[in-house]
This record gives C-alpha cells, structure tokens and sequence, in this order.
C-alpha cells in the first residue's frame, strides 16, 4: 500500500475508495503476512477503513473494508496494538450481534448478510490470532449477542452462513478464553440453548425424512466443539439434579446424531468424530441413554439382530464399533488423533454400562475357536487383531487405551486378558497396575457363561500362553544334557545378560509383591527366591463372563 493509495483512503470519495481496496484485496486473497508493509502503513490503512466502517456507505463499501481487515488480521505480527477496541466493537456491529447483545427483541435479521459474514471472518481471525482480542470479546457483548441470536435459529430466513460462524466465533472463544465458559453455561445458559439448536436440527431432518445435509453437518459439528469446551473441566461426580438432567438430555441428542442418516459419508465421519469427543466428557449415569427399547423404532424383525441385545436396541453402540473398525485402519502418522478419542470413549462407556460391555466384548470378543488360536492374536482382520496389534504402538496414549480397552472388556480379569492377547502383549498394562501376579483390577458382575468353544477347549493344553497361539510342540533341547552341561550354557546365558546390563541395554526385573517389576542390581538376583511359576492364565479353568 503506497502514498497515493493511503491518501485516496484517507480523502477520496466512496468509488475510488473501493478501488484501491479491491485491488489490495485480489493481490493479496492468498497472503498471510505482509512483510512489505511496515506497522505504520498497516495502522494507516486500518484507520481509514475504520473511518468508512463507522459512516454510513453502501454495502459494497462496507464488504471492502471488511475484506481488508481479514486479509490483514492473518498476519499475527503486532495484532494486538492494531485491533483496537473500538475496531472490534465495530466489527461486532457489522457482524449484527450488537443489537442482540442489548437484549433487543429482533423479529427479523436487519443488514446485508455479505456484510455480516465478512465482519464474523473478521472477528473469527482476530479472536484467533491476538490474545488482546480475545480478552476484549469476552466482555463487549459478543457471546451475549450470539446467545440472543442463537433463540432466533429457527427462523428459516436467518443464512446458514451466519449460524455456522456464530459457532465457529463461539468455539474460538470457548476454546481459548476458559474464563467464559462458567458464565456462558451457567448466566446465558448457553448449555441449554446449543442443546436445542442440535434437537431442532435433528427434528426438522426426521419432519421432512431426509438425510442430514452438509451444512446441517457444519452447524451441528461447530455446537458439539462447544458442548466440549464447556464439559470437559466439569465435575462428573458432583452434579446437582439440573445439571444431571442436562447431560441425560444431551446423550441421549447424542444418540440420534449417531443413528441419524447423513447425505455424505465424509460428513458423517466428521460428525461421528466430534459426537465420539464428547461422548467422553460425559458423566458415567448418562450413558444409559444410548440404548433405547426395542419398541421405540423401526429396529427389529430378523434382520436387525444385530443390533438387538439384551432387550435393548444397540443401534449407536454398533455404530460406535464401525467407527472403531474404520479408524483402525488410519495411517500411523494419525493414530494419535484418530484412535486415542474412540478407544477413550469405548472404555469409559464400557466400564459405565454392563450391557453396552457385553455387547462390545461379543464383537470384539467372541468366544474362541480352532482358527482363532492358529495365528497370533495382533495378526488377522477383525477388531481383537487390530486392537492387539496396536499393544506395541509408539504412540503411547494409543497403546495404553487399546490395552485398557480390551481389559475392561475381560472384566479386568488378567487371566482372560491374558488368554485373548497372550502374556507378551498384555505385560505393559499388567505391569503398570502391578497385575504381574495375576489377580483383578476391578469389581463386576457375577453372571457368567462359558467362553470357549469345544474345539478351543480342545486345544488349550497346546496354546503357548505367551504368543497366545496354538504350537506344535517341541523338543526339550536339554532333555539330552548333563548337569554340567545345562549349567554351564546357563552360565553362559547369566555373563551375556549380564554384560547387555552393564551396556545399560537391557534392565532385568523381578516382581515384586506389588505386582509390579523392579529392577535388579545383578542379573544373579533373578535366581534368588520365587516369582511366578509361568505366567497367570496359562493353566486353570477357563474364564467366565
């Protein structure tokens, strides 16, 4: 932006200034930093579009300006001393929250809605880019105005476009000031208002049976982010009744979300991952609401047995498990937030609800057979496999919750663990609770029935319960030795464990009575006293559900 450019900003009429902006706004629709234009030419020009903003001009005028703000509120560079105060008040005003924000009754939207999405942009990359921003739309009136007009969302002349960035401008807020999270769920009872935006969407789509569209995806996507943001420093085991009437509300709005139909796959991936995200912030008693009767809808008859379990309709919780199925096969360099928010949810759901448990772990569980124990348990197709093969992940919070989750589907009996992962893989989580020794990490229900099929049962006494694979067996390679020469090749085993110690390679351990290992200071310790004779699980009476 040169001399003459400012100057005709600063004292040209309203055509010559919408030149020089379009112009600035089409070589620059792509930049974000501006290292050519010093901090003095960019207040300059900030000035002069804050002097058309404040006049009265045409709507083409006003989208000019608007247009320039949001180019240059890209850059971060000195953000926070160029976006004044009375700048994101008048951005306020353009975007049409001003008059909500002043408790005025509002029947129909006034403005051009161009104008009012370019000043929503605007104030979406200010609140984004400057902490200064931040703090200054936490108290001018913009979340109170974007409450107001959320009352209006039923209003079908109210745009799409300008619900979609009231949420995206209300998640940015929620997301980094924490200090107004309080305040918009209790004062504005913001929580109550997001949750009927949702079930006003999801009966307009069961009103007109149709699919969910696109932009309906959009909005319900933005409000689930907040619903998040506000949930997930609450106390779940401190709730007053309102509060616990809420989350009821909520997931049981969560479960339509799932079972709903969307018009585009892609869609319905995004909205099933941020139903999954908030899934998780939700109090254990909730979850009962993602099973319904089987005579509250079309599910039944034959063909959908699949979803019918125990009396109830599991219609979410198999979609819960597809969702699983997917994300398994994400690429390695997305597991982290791919898999951990399902595999979280997954557990937490499962140890709340001892239906949605049994259900899963018939999925992902089913009882044993011949082909089961022929390959190792992280090698085949179906969940238990890919589940197990993430055991050895680098991605730690992917390892953990995978092991977590097939533990509380065994009842967080290590016995059962052990039997449908096989020792090697199941001693990280074993050895963090300090299960080493065996035993349960929690209490469950009593009522079980057998897990194994015959031809399991068959083949038991043959399972190396280390791989957890059946294996022919072996000849005892020291069957045929004399002492001294089964002494000696255990000497020689003791100097080579003991010099891969000393190069700090390998650190043996022994378990403890915690159940937990602890190092030894020489490799000779491991022989002195007792530990488990083989690992627990290997032999017994077969586990129970």
């Amino acid at each position: 932006m040169n001399a003459e450019s400012l100057d005709i900003l600063q004292r040209g009429d309203e055509e010559a200034v919408c030149s020089v902006l379009d112009e600035f706004n089409r070589k620059h629709a792509k930049s974000f930093a501006f290292p050519d234009q010093t901090p003095e030419v960019k207040q300059k020009l900030l000035a002069a579009v804050m002097r058309w903003l404040e006049s009265k001009a045409s709507s083409k005028t006003y989208s000019s300006c608007l247009q320039t703000v949001r180019i240059i509120s890209r850059d971060k560079s000195g953000l926070d001393t160029l976006m004044t105060t009375d700048l994101l008040a008048t951005l306020v005003q353009h975007s049409g929250l001003g008059s909500y924000s002043k408790g005025e009754v509002i029947t129909k939207q006034e403005g051009d809605p161009s104008v009012m999405l370019e000043a929503q942009k605007c104030l979406c990359n200010i609140i984004f880019n400057s902490p200064a921003a931040q703090r200054v739309c936490s108290g001018n009136g913009c979340v109170e105005g974007i409450i107001q007009r959320l009352k209006t969302y039923k209003d079908p002349a109210l745009r799409h476009e300008v619900k979609f960035f009231d949420m995206r401008l209300l998640f940015l807020l929620t997301a980094l000031c924490a200090d107004i999270r309080p305040k918009l769920r209790n004062d504005l009872h913001g929580f109550t208002y997001l949750i009927e935006v949702l079930d006003l969407t999801l009966r307009s789509v069961a009103d007109e049976d149709k699919s969910m569209s696109d932009q309906e995806v959009e909005l319900c996507s933005e409000i689930l982010k907040i619903l998040f943001n506000l949930t997930v420093t609450i106390d779940r085991d401190n709730m007053d009744e309102e509060e616990e009437a809420h989350f009821l509300r909520l997931v049981s709005v969560l479960h339509e979300l799932l079972v709903c139909d969307v018009a585009s796959k892609d869609k319905r991936e995004e909205l099933h991952s941020h139903t999954v995200n908030l899934l998780t912030n939700m109090p254990r008693e909730s979850y009962e609401e993602l099973l319904t009767p089987l005579n509250e809808g079309a599910v039944g008859g034959a063909e959908n047995k699949d979803v019918e379990y125990d009396g109830k309709n599991m219609e979410a919780i198999v979609t819960l498990m597809d969702f699983l199925d997917k994300r398994l096969d994400v690429p390695k360099q997305s597991m982290k937030e791919g898999l951990a928010p399902i595999l979280h949810c997954l557990c937490e759901i499962c140890r709340a609800n001892r239906s949605i448990r049994k259900f899963c772990r018939m999925k992902v569980l089913p009882y044993l057979g011949g082909d089961d124990v022929m390959r190792l348990p992280e090698e085949g197709p179906t969940i238990r496999n890919k589940v197990c093969k993430l055991f050895t992940c680098l991605v730690p919070e992917v390892k953990d919750l995978a092991a977590d989750f097939l533990f509380v589907l065994c009842k967080e009996s290590v016995a059962r663990f052990v039997k449908y992962t096989g020792y090697g893989n199941a001693a990280g989580l074993l050895a963090q609770r300090g299960l080493l020794c065996g035993g349960c990490g929690a209490d469950y229900s009593s009522e079980s029935d057998e897990s194994e099929t015959e031809e399991y049962s068959q083949l038991r006494d043959s399972i190396n319960p280390i791989t957890g694979r059946w294996e022919l067996e072996r000849p005892d390679p020291m069957a045929e030795m004399s002492d001294e020469q089964k002494e000696y090749e255990a000497m020689k085993l003791v100097n080579k464990l003991d010099k891969l110690q000393r190069a700090g390679i390998v650190q043996p351990s022994r378990v403890g009575e915690d159940g937990k290992p602890h190092p030894v200071e020489h490799i000779l310790e491991l022989v002195e006293g007792s530990g488990p004779a083989e690992p627990p699980g290997a032999t017994g009476n077969p586990d129970t559900d």
